[in-house]
């Protein structure tokens, strides 16, 4: 099989020749920059500064060189800005808290305070307020909250969608380019377009605006999906509206060259429970999912990608009903989430995007050993009938060590080989 066959039998619930595998095509399902950095080195792969894509979370560009070395089997079409409102474009040295060299975007701007934490500004301006720090000791950013005392009588919709917008000709031409670059290699194609999120909570403090209006403190957007339900439908709803409009335009433009469409980042889930009931997901959010999903099955061939972190096993039948086909991050480390269980629940339902190995304690601070056996098994688990591409559970973080990543490639490695002896 090709990459992109391979990954259309997964996710279409049919066997694979061996397990395809992802890393890079989104912004949940990457890398630190400094374990991409690591990786290049390891695999001998020419040395230069990683381009750090996803400057919020410090993601690195995982390149062609390091595809073909890890087996990569999807390409991601990113969105055209950063989390910080600049686009991906003009890259420039800039060098962590820990002394690598990377390149970020162009309009990437910083300060250091006293304290010796990396403020960034939105759209790159100097002279509005930063919208996200980096501790001095940190590996990426944390949003600052910038909510504008909230006068209730004074509360408009309008605020809360200045974000959305319908995309130009220019973004669309844009986004078309993209696509015909990462259709060219054979592998899936995985995109982001924008604009479905509904209610993700790293979007709504809006880092990447200079002046958020509306409801953007995290405690205040939580209390009002009860206190002004009706608020917040409203802003879905025109939300919906304009992410179809642009859903149209970018099917017209590049529909045969997507495979999957990314459509929310949207969690619901904690270590141990979830932030809403069945009913408030069902009654607030479903709806809007269940819109985006069917135009996307009624006008394409793109598959749906919903991720939620955390234990969101009672969630899963709702993102079924509303259409999803796949779900990621898979996060097996929380409560209610075992593997066995999901796989015989759902796996005849939805496919599985990660999950294959736990990135909060064993990928980190396991042996090479320790991860290779939990890899070897997660793949037994969820790979049987199809429905699996191996990712892990999120981002690989910072001080992640090497050998236990490349532990982790080779396990899966391990598993397709003696699968398929």
């Amino acid at each position: 099989m090709t990459s992109k066959e391979r990954v259309l039998a997964a996710i279409g619930h049919r066997q694979p020749d061996r397990v395809p595998m992802d890393f890079g095509s989104t912004t949940v399902s990457g890398m630190h920059v400094s374990a991409v950095s690591a990786l290049r080195d390891y695999y001998g792969l020419p040395r230069h500064p990683v381009k750090v894509f996803e400057p919020f979370q410090m993601l690195g560009l995982i390149e062609e060189d390091l595809k073909q070395a890890l087996g990569v089997d999807v390409n991601g079409v990113y969105r055209r800005n950063t989390m910080f409102g600049v686009p991906i474009t003009d890259w420039k040295p800039w060098r962590t808290h820990q002394g690598l060299e990377v390149l970020v975007p162009g309009g990437f701007n910083t300060t250091t305070d006293t304290n010796g934490d990396t403020l960034v500004y939105p759209e790159g301006d100097l002279t509005a307020p930063p919208s996200a720090r980096m501790p001095r000791d940190g590996y990426f950013f944390d949003t600052i909250i910038r909510q504008e005392p909230i006068v209730e009588k004074k509360l408009n919709v309008e605020d809360n969608l200045e974000e959305f917008r319908e995309l130009t000709g220019d973004e669309v031409a844009s986004m078309k380019a993209d696509a015909e670059v990462a259709v060219r290699d054979g592998r899936a194609v995985l995109a982001a377009l924008g604009g479905t999120a509904f209610g993700d909570i790293a979007l709504v403090p809006a880092p990447f605006m200079k002046h958020p209006k509306g409801i953007r403190d995290i405690t205040e957007w939580y209390m009002s999906t009860t206190s002004r339900r009706d608020y917040i439908h409203e802003i879905f709803s025109r939300q919906c509206d304009i992410a179809l409009a642009n859903l149209a335009k970018l099917h017209a433009a590049c529909g045969g060259m997507i495979d999957i469409l990314y459509v929310c980042g949207t969690d619901f889930g904690t270590q141990t429970g979830t932030f809403c009931s069945v009913k408030t997901l069902r009654d607030l959010w479903l709806p809007y999912y269940r819109r985006v999903n069917d135009w996307v099955h009624s006008h394409t061939a793109w598959k749906t990608f919903k991720h939620s972190c955390g234990s969101v096993d009672r969630f899963i039948p709702s993102f079924i009903e509303a259409g999803f086909d796949i779900l990621n991050p898979v996060q097996c480390s929380a409560a209610n989430m075992d593997p066995t269980h999901l796989k015989e629940a759902y796996g005849e339902r939805i496919a599985f995007w990660g999950g294959g190995v736990d990135t909060q304690k064993t990928l980190p601070f396991g042996t090479p050993e320790e991860v290779r056996r939990e890899v070897v098994e997660r793949c037994r688990v969820f790979s049987r009938g199809g429905g699996f591409v191996f990712n892990a559970i999120h981002n690989v973080q910072a001080r992640t060590p090497v050998e236990n990543i490349v532990a982790m490639i080779e396990g899966v490695r391990e598993f397709n080989g003696a699968a398929h002896a």
